[in-house]
């Protein structure tokens, strides 16, 4: 069938390319491209032929319904605590061996994933794995990384594993019961449909990362004891005296640090023996008061000179020395999460010092530290934070959904005691669904009631468990997969691709379309790659008179799995600044892992459901 470009094609695929560079530079958070791209569709109805009611349908789609219910569930599973006390068992395993640590790391993210959403898995694990690599005296960029893949292939082995597979699954359906004729053997995934092949290559995925991968991921971080060495803050972090005659005398801290054109920060107060930390604000200065200080050394020189201090000789303040004061302080690194409130404020704007009543010491983004002017640095995804604070704000920061602590915190408020109902539920959801005796959709929904019932979760918690960027988002690019079908572009698509088929066989054809699928999410969002892959591989598997679930197995996979970059993935951005990665790193590690996973992939699906009829 040969198709020529209408101008409903040329507006869907004008429509397709915005949204590319949007999704990909992000200069408006994706889910708000996202709605855009529903409203451009509905508003150019008569071009792209997507209805008001079909632009919204996305909003009442399985796919996000369950995708809602399944934040609810992993979030109800956070709550009782078991992944943190699953992690002491595994420090206690591991100690100091880091192939030990590699392999705990893999095998424990991997099998969660596959159960509660992965990205909340990396999140809850990411302090265990940190903490786990300080105390075994290796280096967390050894481990983040692979905590990041693995999460990633252990997605893959249920349809729960990843809201990408939940969406495909829809799709999918969505496709064989429009044109039966074309795509009958088109369905919604069941529970284990692809456990086989997910295990596969998380086989393929952990002998990579245990052995070449461990080789080419670098210890970016050293395994340093002491934050301050670690974030190179030695020259940036002295004592200095206030003397009898300095005009800051008589004057709060507050007025101050507003009146001064230095960039410096107060971290700690000592007088009369005594020490004190945030907040610092209201305390009057006084002769003799002695100031930790955070600064650059020719700023330091101008700073004694203009204020009437003077210098505490020989010292180099330590993370010992900080959380020695008088009221218990510590320092903790905390990431900047995605879709994080703070993207592009800086501290100052967001008043960080004054909501947490903590300071920041040093910024680092990938393997580049800001230490001057931090206050007016915009802040980004990944972003890793040295904060100096007390227990209480520490705890602030880590129920906070802005940010990820990269240290186990206690937090005495985990509902242990629901441990077992929490797990319960989140396995008759699955069986329930395994079983077929109900569709995910309303298994989920379900489990997600009895979560509150219960008292697994209060029920204020269900409306901040769940990630509303992610359900907006797939809300939004459901209809451009309505638009692709309605207009042909699709079609067109397909014919471009089946071109190849003159001079390679199925099979190569079907590994091209995880190619392409896999650099398309490597660059925009997996769920993004999945709608726009998806009718193009039906039509295809249609042309080629080819298995149309296997052509649509290999863009779910594909998808599912982005190693190159990090905004290939959510998770990939989680680990960024705490593993102090460079760009190149990604490319390095996960080139390799794309392209052992796309022949895997492409194998394991003609082996075990193969390409043609």
């Amino acid at each position: 069938m040969v198709l020529s470009l209408t101008p409903g094609i040329a507006i869907v695929f004008l429509v397709i390319l915005v949204a590319l560079v949007l999704f990909a530079t992000e200069p408006v958070p994706i889910d708000i491209t996202a709605i855009g791209i529903m409203v451009a569709l509905m508003v150019l109805e008569p071009w792209t032929r997507v209805s008001p009611t079909e632009g919204v349908s996305g909003f009442a789609s399985s796919a996000t319904i369950t995708v809602l219910a399944m934040f609810i569930l992993s979030y109800g599973v956070q709550r009782t605590g078991v992944v943190q006390i699953l992690g002491r068992k595994i420090a206690a395993f591991t100690k100091d061996d880091e192939t030990r640590q590699l392999g705990a790391t893999i095998g424990v993210v991997g099998s969660i994933s596959g159960f509660i959403n992965n990205t909340a898995a990396v999140a809850i694990l990411m302090p265990m794995v940190t903490d786990l690599a300080h105390e075994g005296n290796t280096s967390p960029s050894k481990l983040l990384l692979p905590l990041s893949y693995a999460s990633m292939f252990g997605g893959t082995l249920t349809l729960i594993g990843t809201s990408t597979n939940i969406l495909a699954s829809d799709l999918a359906a969505r496709l064989g019961e429009q044109n039966p004729a074309a795509f009958g053997d088109l369905h919604a995934f069941s529970m284990f449909e692809f456990t086989s092949l997910g295990i596969l290559v998380s086989i393929v995925g952990t002998a990579y990362l245990m052995t070449l991968g461990r080789w080419l991921t670098p210890a970016r971080i050293p395994p340093e004891d002491d934050l301050t060495e670690e974030f190179e803050l030695e020259e940036y972090l002295t004592e200095v005296v206030v003397r009898g005659d300095s005009p800051l005398v008589g004057r709060t801290v507050k007025d101050a640090l507003a009146d001064t054109d230095f960039d410096v920060d107060l971290v700690q107060l000592i007088r009369g023996g005594k020490s004190f930390a945030e907040p610092l604000g209201p305390k009057e200065i006084q002769a003799d008061d002695i100031f930790a200080v955070r600064t650059d050394r020719d700023t330091l020189l101008d700073l004694i000179d203009a204020e009437g201090l003077a210098l505490v000789p020989n010292v180099d303040v330590t993370e010992e020395e900080l959380e020695s004061t008088n009221e218990e302080r510590n320092l903790v690194e905390v990431v900047v999460a995605p879709r994080s409130s703070l993207i592009g404020k800086t501290l100052a704007t967001a008043n960080f010092r004054e909501r947490y009543d903590a300071t920041v010491l040093a910024l680092r983004r990938g393997p580049e530290f800001i230490r001057k002017r931090m206050d007016h640095a915009d802040l980004q995804v990944g972003d890793t934070l040295l904060v100096y604070a007390t227990p209480d704000s520490i705890s602030r920061l880590n129920v906070n959904r802005d940010f990820i602590v990269a240290q186990e915190v206690e937090r005495p408020d985990y509902r242990e005691s629901k441990i077992p109902l929490a797990v319960g539920i989140v396995a008759a959801v699955v069986a329930v669904a395994a079983l077929d005796v109900l569709p995910i959709m309303v298994s989920a929904l379900a489990g997600a009631l009895v979560m509150v019932v219960t008292g697994v979760l209060e029920p204020p918690e269900v409306y901040d468990a769940v990630e509303w960027e992610v359900i907006f988002l797939l809300a939004g690019v459901i209809p451009l997969g309505i638009a692709m079908e309605e207009t042909g572009a699709a079609d067109l698509i397909a014919n471009l691709l089946v071109l190849s088929a003159d001079f390679f066989p199925p099979i190569a054809v079907l590994g091209l379309f995880y190619v392409v699928t896999a650099v398309l999410t490597n660059i925009v969002s997996n769920n993004a790659s999945v709608v726009l892959m998806i009718p193009v591989a039906a039509e295809a598997a249609a042309q080629l008179d080819a298995n149309a679930f296997a052509f649509v197995l290999a863009v779910t996979f594909a998808a599912s799995t982005a190693f190159m970059t990090p905004v290939g993935y959510q998770t990939n951005l989680f680990v960024y600044g705490p593993g102090g990665y460079k760009f190149t790193d990604y490319v390095r590690v996960g080139a390799p892992l794309q392209i052992l996973f796309a022949i895997t992939t492409t194998l394991g699906i003609a082996a075990i459901w193969g390409v043609t009829p």
